[in-house]
């Protein structure tokens, strides 16, 4: 026969036992419900550090910009989005495929998980910057082979019907490449600005920030990292394009990823390029 004791034991048992599986099956019906979808969604930004790279041009890397739950959110309201991605032409207000960038594409709808990491590169910024001045972020998908070849986020603005001009909100000011989704097996695919100054102190290679198996020759290459970021400035101070800026997405090797751009113009952007809150 049980004792009192151990009946008492027993039953805190049993009643522990229950409070765990039901808080386990809370926690995971919370986790499928869609982000922007739950009632009691609040914008929190997570506590990310900064490095300065570089202060002429400003390049700065970012750790922990992108949370693990907007991650997960941004590849499901994208699933089954992506086209081949298209390369501005110059003179043109058309995009167009080009051997020199093979990776797919898509536009994130502007929820309110999107306007949170929206409101998070815009504070960076500083307060100054209007979320009327932010492209649509876009998505881009990289499967092995796949890459984008050296480029600028700048526009030039010597053409006939540049993107730069006011009426299409002026040239990109600034760029954040975010990295969305890194396969654990993925090889190559890092961020190459073959005009910044390699980094003495290999703490830098350490940390795993920057990829020192590149040649140093090359500038600087970080590494694909989930939930990272690089921050740089395209223009100069008389609001030229800083050809220093130049840089690539090295081609996958093996696995792939996900990265996410969110660029900055100068001035708003109209209602039908910026497109409608959902």
């Amino acid at each position: 026969m049980m004792t009192p004791l151990l009946s008492y034991t027993a039953a805190l048992g049993i009643l522990a036992t229950q409070i765990s599986v039901t808080a386990s099956l809370s926690s995971q019906a919370q986790q499928q419900v869609p982000l922007e979808s739950s009632s009691d969604y609040v914008c929190e930004h997570p506590p990310y550090k900064v490095l300065m790279v570089s202060k002429s041009p400003l390049v700065i890397y970012i750790s922990n910009f992108i949370t693990a739950d907007e991650r997960a959110h941004l590849q499901r309201v994208t699933s089954n989005t992506f086209t081949r991605s298209g390369v501005t032409n110059r003179g043109s207000l058309s995009d167009a495929h080009h051997d020199v960038r093979t990776s797919q594409s898509t536009n994130v709808p502007r929820d309110a998980v999107v306007r949170c990491i929206e409101d998070r590169a815009l504070a960076f910024q500083g307060y100054s910057t209007t979320r009327a001045q932010l492209e649509p972020i876009q998505l881009v998908k990289y499967n092995p082979t796949e890459r984008y070849h050296f480029h600028t986020d700048w526009f030039p603005v010597d053409a006939a019907g540049s993107h730069a001009t006011a009426a299409h909100g002026g040239n990109r000011a600034s760029s954040f490449f975010a990295y969305v989704y890194v396969a654990n097996d993925t090889t190559g695919g890092g961020t190459n600005f073959p005009y910044l100054d390699a980094p003495s102190d290999g703490r830098w290679c350490d940390a795993g920030v920057v990829d020192c198996d590149e040649p140093w020759e090359n500038g600087v290459t970080f590494r694909p990292v989930e939930g990272n970021a690089v921050y740089w400035e395209n223009l100069r101070e008389d609001g030229s394009g800083d050809e220093r800026t130049l840089h690539a997405g090295l081609p996958v090797t093996g696995g792939g990823k996900i990265g996410m751009n969110i660029w900055t113009r100068q001035l708003p952007l109209s209602v039908d390029v910026r497109g409608p809150d959902v």
